[in-house]
């Protein structure tokens, strides 16, 4: 794997008010890594992802990206975004997939510029590496949740993104669909050479896909290695959770 470091967070603290929400958090993503974000709600992963966007200021510690401090980075197009809300996007809204996938141009190439023949062919690409490519030419508002989810992919990686972070992103997908999907983001992450970071919940799943886990709640209780991360005991989870939890290993 690359030592580049695409992410580094160093010594994070945040607060809303009073509330401490991140303390002390410090941990990096190496170049080509897959990195599983998980912990329970109200653990401040959320608030993490923020932070590493540049849309909140912590009070205390640092954050780059590509090496540059978020305060002086300008570069978003090396960054992919799918957010927890990618499918309420308004459905009703006349656009084919295609014409979804294209917005992912917008920010790159300006509000009314006609798409030249590479640019058409980036979209189809990134539409064909999330699997929708026989439902180019249909509205978004007939596809199921998954499907949505997996062209807000397609537009968020049109851009050719080095990071993709996701928040989320199973919400809204259906259980029989979500291997699917997570093996879609294993062909992104092996075949595309893109580092993904990953916020979920589903912890048995992760440990299977990812190279790299992060377990967050408040402070940054583990960082490391799947393997090492999938040889835990159950009571080093009841530590990070702060109840009983149970963990599935999914078999398929």
């Amino acid at each position: 794997m690359n030592t580049e470091t695409v992410l580094q967070v160093d010594h994070v603290s945040f607060r809303y008010e009073k509330e401490n929400v991140l303390e002390d958090v410090t941990f990096s993503v190496p170049k080509g890594a897959f990195l599983g974000l998980v912990g329970p709600n109200g653990s401040g992963k959320s608030t993490l992802l923020k932070c590493i966007l540049g849309l909140l200021k912590p009070q205390n510690g640092s954050i780059s990206l590509f090496g540059t401090p978020i305060a002086a980075f300008k570069e978003w197009h090396r960054v992919g975004f799918v957010s927890q809300k990618a499918n309420s996007f308004n459905t009703g809204f006349p656009a084919t997939v295609y014409e979804v996938v294209a917005s992912g141009l917008t920010a790159k190439l300006g509000l009314f510029r006609f798409l030249k023949e590479k640019e058409k062919q980036a979209v189809r690409e990134a539409i064909a590496a999330v699997g929708m490519s026989e439902f180019a030419n249909q509205n978004i508002g007939e596809l199921s949740g998954g499907q949505q989810q997996r062209v807000f992919i397609a537009r968020a990686i049109v851009s050719n993104p080095e990071l993709l972070i996701l928040d989320e992103p199973t919400v809204g997908v259906d259980v029989q669909h979500v291997q699917n999907f997570y093996n879609m983001l294993d062909e992104l992450n092996q075949r595309l050479g893109i580092t993904l970071i990953l916020v979920t919940h589903d912890i048995g799943t992760i440990t299977e896909k990812v190279t790299h886990v992060a377990c967050l709640n408040k402070h940054l209780y583990f960082h490391g290695k799947a393997a090492e991360f999938a040889e835990l005991q159950e009571h080093d989870f009841s530590t990070f959770y702060g109840h009983h939890l149970h963990v599935l290993s999914h078999q398929h």
